[in-house]
């Protein structure tokens, strides 16, 4: 008996606000339940990153992975010389970013808070382990806020030290976790991108 889903017994059945009587008469109970969501068939298959975050050791690494090819197959297929005045690095790679690949990262980041927010109520699980998505849009997040463009130690960099932050979730991370739905399960990984953009400028800055 659970005191939340079972009506109270009670020898008046009209006092009890349930139905007692089927419309077949056959005496079963015709009380009404919630109707569960439906099986978010896609949204599932978007926010487990089609279906890496089953894998049974480092799914948020796969996940991650996913968004370091994503970034560098635009960086591959798109590349920095199609932009004008591209000698301009720093100017070029900020307008390449907005033309190309800005527009991809709000997608990502969109359409995980939604995949990611059905899931969750789905199943009843505040930030299912399968869920990767939030890894995927975090690490991308991570190359284009740091406009890490045509280098693969910067891919490398970007994608080691997201990880780090990922796990390590700094300030302020896990308040984000507390936000609701497919915001709590994105938001501490858009934070962790950051950081992780932070530390490949620091590199930059550096000499790396």
């Amino acid at each position: 008996m659970n005191t939340k889903t079972d009506p109270a017994a009670s020898e008046d059945p009209a006092a009890s606000g349930a139905e007692t009587s089927s419309p077949s008469g056959t005496g079963c109970s015709n009380t009404q339940y919630p109707t569960p969501p439906p099986n978010p068939n896609f949204a599932l298959f978007v926010a487990t990153a089609g279906g890496l975050g089953y894998l049974r050791k480092a799914p948020g690494t796969f996940g991650s992975l996913v968004g370091v090819a994503i970034f560098a197959l635009f960086d591959y297929f798109c590349p920095l010389d199609i932009v004008p005045n591209s000698s301009h690095i720093i100017w070029a790679k900020a307008l390449w970013v907005a033309m190309w690949i800005f527009p991809v990262t709000l997608i990502i980041a969109a359409t995980g808070v939604w995949a990611s927010s059905l899931v969750a109520k789905r199943f009843g699980e505040k930030d299912p382990q399968y869920v990767v998505i939030d890894e995927v849009s975090g690490q991308h997040l991570t190359y284009v806020l740091a406009l890490a463009l045509g280098s693969w130690k910067y891919l490398l960099l970007g994608f080691i030290l997201f990880r780090v932050f990922d796990i390590w979730k700094p300030f302020p991370a896990r308040r984000a976790e507390s936000l609701p739905g497919g915001w709590g399960i994105m938001a501490d990984d858009w934070i962790a991108g950051i950081y992780a953009a932070i530390g490949l400028w620091i590199a930059r800055a550096a000499g790396f």
